[in-house]
């Protein structure tokens, strides 16, 4: 992968990169294992953009279809594991910026009520923080854009429920 592609593709979009393999890895090696795969499967798919959509949208689909992908190849070897201690020890290494350690407890207890929805609500939730727009979360997510205010409200609900019980 060249330098430029990285820094005109890849790196205007690493803080959603982050944020999709954050809400599927467990642990920080799993964090730079999805992430690191998620860059390879852009730039190897580079050549299938056809501009049907934007970029953005492009990188946000690869991004959730490689966490994805990695997260039931995951499952599938390694069920001795328990995702609150793993995300716990995450949560602890991940490196919070001094402008959010204040809200360190937030941010952890939010990551943790995402990480108990099941696979499409998680990418369906962080689309929604990132204001995506119903068609665009739709478009990424390969789903109706009808269905997708529906869900938004059943997610957040459940999120409210994780996030003070």
């Amino acid at each position: 992968m060249s330098t430029d592609f990285y820094k005109i593709h890849i790196l205007p979009y690493s803080a959603i990169i982050i944020k999709i393999c954050r809400a599927y890895s467990n642990s920080q090696e799993d964090y730079e294992d999805y992430y690191q795969e998620v860059c390879l499967q852009i730039w190897k798919s580079r050549d299938n953009f056809k501009n049907k959509s934007e970029w953005s949208t492009w990188v946000y689909r690869i991004s959730l279809n490689v966490c994805l992908s990695l997260l039931r190849k995951q499952k599938k070897h390694n069920s001795t594991n328990t995702s609150e201690e793993s995300f716990n020890q995450f949560s602890n290494q991940s490196g919070l910026n001094e402008s959010t350690k204040d809200y360190s407890t937030d941010i952890a207890k939010l990551y943790d009520a995402i990480k108990e929805l099941g696979e499409i609500d998680r990418g369906i939730i962080l689309l929604y923080l990132e204001k995506k727009t119903y068609k665009e979360i739709a478009q990424i997510i390969g789903t109706n854009s009808n269905s997708i205010g529906v869900k938004i409200t059943r997610i957040k609900n459940k999120i409210k429920k994780q996030f003070n019980g």
